[in-house]
């Protein structure tokens, strides 16, 4: 059979690999796209989709407990867990055509649905063929990493490609990883009804500002979440219909029971039966090895998303592919930015992170930044809402230009495409408080921390010279 002969090959149908082929089928290259599993990959299956519905579903649960806040009196939620299950499947199925095999050779490209497989520098076989492409794209993903915890191989495990199947809530979960994935569904299945306990053998939400986690994890041990944090499990069996853990927490023990176990302690990338090696890839547990123009030791050859050693995020994989098309079609690299990485945690209060926080701006500019704070309470429409737990620290440098963000609070994922928008123009903080958004938004929120850093600044000598100068030339003009 002759041989596939595309100007791109892409293997692995998640969002990495589906941002490359539609963005190269745009620009008029070929493609050929490989798929040994599921169009649409971890995000659309078990990822980003069925979490952020499964959150929506318990949004609704939680409103209807606040609704006493409001004036408006309401029975206890009553959730069915098998319609609950019916809602998030029903989310996927909604978005599934966007990302299916029939859209993506509607767009021109060939679709192999098959394990692929490197058997040279510049070729691979799949589904009986043979493709030899003029550059190939790795974007096979990751999946869940289990703890090398004695026991846990001989009990029912959840992770988040299992979790979703529930069609039952669990009676106590037991949580084990207080990262983002942890805490979502620690908070979502709390709301539902179950109860719920974390273990996190370091800091919860470690990746983020101390003091914007500080303020996720109080909510979540007001709702009722067992956070335990600096606790190691030491051990696991089955108990009954459960399981049972045994945990450290210092010199401290404690034998642990729970319905359901969910672990949500990482992820490994997709680098077994490849045959990266016989394509001079270089590669290790921790993924593929590129330099910034997501190249790997075969210059032939890209790797982008969570197979590659870089963020492991939906959307910095659709940055990467973008990239990568407009390098393969210009045959010019183009490099990934890591200063302009975002981040959301969708927990309730939302938190999130943009471009450099404030001890990595420190660490790089020393003493030119500055941090421009602002909490929601001196926000309108969170004052209306009853959101008002969460503040903004917004990092500028030299010249007041704009490095990034902390935020946390009701919709802290949203204000932080402001943020962003901001980095890609390299703004300054002048540009943040010249802003006229809509009354009352929490927009406003990142605003009025730009125009509170005018405040400092009228407090030094040379701005206070300044303004009596303007005063008296006022004067003398009026």
């Amino acid at each position: 059979m002759d041989a596939l002969t595309p100007d791109v090959c892409v293997i692995g149908a998640g969002s990495a690999g589906l941002t490359v082929a539609a963005g190269a089928r745009a620009v008029g290259l070929s493609v050929v796209l490989v798929e040994k599993d599921r169009m649409g990959g971890e995000c659309l299956n078990t990822g980003c989709v069925p979490s952020k519905a499964l959150i929506a579903a318990a949004r609704h649960a939680h409103a209807v407990e606040r609704a006493r806040d409001f004036g408006i009196d309401a029975g206890p939620a009553r959730v069915d867990g098998a319609r609950v299950h019916a809602h998030v499947h029903g989310v996927i199925a909604a978005i599934a055509p966007h990302d299916s095999q029939e859209r993506f050779e509607g767009l021109g490209a060939t679709v192999l649905r098959d394990a692929a497989r490197f058997t040279g520098p510049d070729t691979l076989e799949a589904a009986g063929r043979v493709v030899r492409a003029r550059k190939f794209v790795v974007a096979t993903g990751s999946r869940p990493a289990l703890p090398p915890i004695p026991g846990l191989d001989g009990i029912d495990v959840l992770t988040n490609e299992s979790v979703f199947d529930l069609t039952a809530l669990p009676g106590r979960l037991v949580v084990i990883g207080g990262g983002p994935i942890g805490l979502e569904l620690a908070q979502a299945f709390r709301r539902l009804g179950s109860a719920v306990v974390v273990l996190e053998a370091d800091r919860p939400l470690s990746k983020d500002d101390p003091e914007c986690a500080a303020v996720v994890v109080a909510r979540l041990a007001a709702e009722g979440v067992d956070i335990r944090a600096g606790a190691k499990v030491v051990s696991a069996a089955r108990e009954g219909d459960g399981i049972a853990l045994d945990v450290a927490a210092g010199e401290a023990r404690e034998r642990l029971s729970g319905t359901h176990l969910l672990v949500a302690t990482g992820r490994r990338p997709n680098v077994e039966d490849l045959g990266l090696d016989a394509a001079g890839i270089a590669h290790d547990g921790r993924g593929i090895e590129t330099d910034r123009a997501m190249r790997t030791t075969n210059r032939r050859v890209f790797a982008i998303g969570d197979v590659a050693r870089s963020f492991r995020f939906t959307h910095w994989a659709g940055y990467q592919g973008g990239l990568v098309v407009r390098s393969i079609l210009t045959g010019w690299p183009h490099r990934e930015d890591p200063d302009r990485i975002a981040w959301a945690t969708y927990t309730d209060p939302e938190i999130a992170h943009v471009g450099l926080g404030e001890a990595e701006a420190r660490e790089r500019h020393g003493g030119a930044v500055a941090v421009h704070r602002w909490s929601y309470s001196g926000n309108d429409r969170a004052q209306a809402e009853r959101e008002t737990e969460g503040l903004i620290k917004l990092v500028t440098g030299r010249g007041g230009r704009v490095l990034g963000a902390d935020i946390v609070g009701a919709g802290a994922g949203e204000l932080a495409g402001i943020v962003a928008l901001g980095l890609a123009g390299r703004l300054t903080v002048s540009a943040f408080a010249g802003m006229i958004v809509p009354y009352p938004t929490l927009a406003e929120i990142p605003r009025r921390a730009a125009v509170a850093s005018y405040a400092a600044r009228l407090e030094s000598p040379s701005t206070g010279r300044l303004l009596a100068g303007l005063r008296w030339i006022g004067r003398k003009l009026g």
